[in-house]
């Protein structure tokens, strides 16, 4: 029992098998958020392990080896979160309703794969980088972090939606301990420049995401954990 939101989170945010299969139910969806960035480092473990036996191989197939397999992990669950927003805010044209009502259409337009295509192009080229190894490990903490730093820190949008019901069984204290806990081994693993980077990052979307929508979304949450990490991963090879 005492593993179950971690369990959860593992198998809503991956395609990693997990020893035991939990089922929904809101209590344990929101104890699960704080376990969040631990699922962001399992990822960034693998992913750095497997960048470690890609060593010495031409950086270019080590980095495609690389994204495939953070796509793969990830089942390309936050990257259908970020072609839903870049089609609702390009479509959108400033209307709250428009874009709230573009963001529930299944459909994928020109804005949606332009950025889609953006954001694996600069984690193919940023993984290519030596500089980006220690980064591989945690930017899937810090994305995940600013998923879980905007479902607790800003209003959800859509009161009918999945993740309201979340957040009120979610402990803001723990929550907001694992993000300090996240801020400060990021600090010392990877520099103020690059914290700076992804608090950056996470604090614009969040901007838009008020502006535009009046909070956040599940699909706003996966878009600022791509945005975080290709953002982190770019700082580093800088």
């Amino acid at each position: 029992m005492t593993f179950q939101p971690f369990w959860f989170a593992l198998q809503f945010l991956t395609r990693i098998p997990v020893p035991v299969r939990v089922d929904f139910h809101p209590s344990v969806a929101g104890r699960s958020l704080p376990a969040f960035p631990l699922v962001g480092l399992l990822i960034g473990a693998v992913l750095a392990g497997l960048g470690g036996l890609l060593n010495g191989s031409p950086p270019a197939v080590s980095a495609a080896v690389l994204l495939l397999s953070w796509v793969l992990i990830s089942g390309a669950l936050h990257l259908d979160g970020l072609a839903d927003c870049a089609d609702a805010w390009m479509g959108g044209l400033g209307s709250r309703e428009r874009t709230a009502q573009i963001l529930k259409d299944p459909h994928v337009g020109s804005a949606a794969v332009a950025v889609l295509v953006t954001v694996l192009l600069a984690k193919f080229a940023a993984l290519q980088s030596p500089a980006t190894l220690e980064a591989v490990l945690w930017a899937p903490v810090l994305g995940r972090s600013a998923a879980l730093a905007l479902l607790i820190m800003t209003p959800y949008a859509n009161p009918a939606g999945l993740a309201d019901g979340w957040l009120r069984h979610t402990p803001l204290s723990m929550a907001r301990a694992v993000l300090g806990l996240v801020a400060l081994v990021c600090f010392w693993r990877l520099g103020l420049a690059v914290l700076l980077t992804a608090l950056l990052v996470c604090w614009a979307v969040r901007t838009l995401a008020l502006a535009r929508l009046g909070g956040v979304t599940g699909d706003v949450c996966g878009a600022a954990v791509e945005l975080v990490e290709t953002a982190v991963l770019l700082a580093a090879a800088l």
